[in-house]
């Protein structure tokens, strides 16, 4: 479904990723790891348009989406969704994810059907109905991450770019995130997830990508990657069960 092939990205002097190749299948769950700074982030941006690469390609379904806008990247089926949690502050929870329903993909939809999409979404990632219409400004981090991906899971993603989303969640709510990203794999879209939190990659993922320095080091299933020295040295620190 998707084949990342010599991917770079430079900021003037400083390079954040370079030369990174891999795939990922339909239907699968890939891992992306690795220390702070290794350029997990701005991978997933360079995925989703928000940066353009400085060299290498990216193919989605067959189509060279390497040079896209973000809006052109979702309308492909591509969502994202970010680290600190972007929203709409003065606009309702169901408001914000009408955001998606509307513009995410390149149906056109009334408002109407858009709101069903919306409150679908909702109801699918678990958030308390009885909140649709609270302004998000007055919500907490736990309900604002549950809008933030009923948003893009609202644009109908083929592929769905998860940027951290256990991070400042206590162990209750990671086991339920866990959960989650596991349904959403069970409805039929493939997901790209970075995330520090193990546990939750070791649980969910079919395949791990690790970058270092802005270089992939491994690849390979849970249990390859929990095994592999040159990991454990540059970010395990020790070995984990997989």
């Amino acid at each position: 479904m998707l084949s990342i092939q010599e991917v770079s990205k430079h900021f003037g002097g400083i390079t954040a990723i370079k030369d990174v190749s891999f795939s990922i299948e339909q239907g699968k769950i890939v891992g992306l790891v690795g220390p702070n700074g290794a350029g997990k982030s701005t991978l997933l941006n360079v995925i989703s348009g928000v940066y353009l690469p400085s060299s290498g390609s990216i193919i989605f379904d067959g189509l060279d989406i390497t040079d896209l806008s973000p809006d052109k990247v979702c309308k492909h089926g591509i969502a994202k969704t970010f680290q600190l949690v972007q929203s709409f502050p003065e606009l309702t929870a169901i408001q914000n994810v009408l955001v998606g329903a509307v513009f995410g993909n390149s149906d056109k939809i009334g408002m109407l059907e858009a709101r069903e999409k919306a409150e679908k979404n909702l109801e699918f990632i678990g958030y308390p109905m009885n909140k649709m219409n609270y302004p998000v400004k007055n919500l907490t981090v736990v309900e604002l991450k549950r809008i933030q991906l009923a948003r893009a899971l609202a644009t109908e993603p083929k592929l769905l770019l998860l940027d951290e989303v256990t991070t400042g969640l206590n162990p209750k709510e990671s086991n339920d995130a866990i959960s989650l990203i596991q349904k959403i794999r069970e409805s039929g879209i493939t997901i790209l997830i970075v995330e520090h939190v193990m546990k939750v990659i070791m649980n969910v993922s079919d395949n791990i990508v690790v970058l270092h320095h802005g270089e992939k080091i491994a690849e390979g299933t849970p249990y390859e990657i929990a095994n592999d020295e040159k990991v454990i040295t540059s970010y395990l620190g020790k070995k984990i069960d997989a």
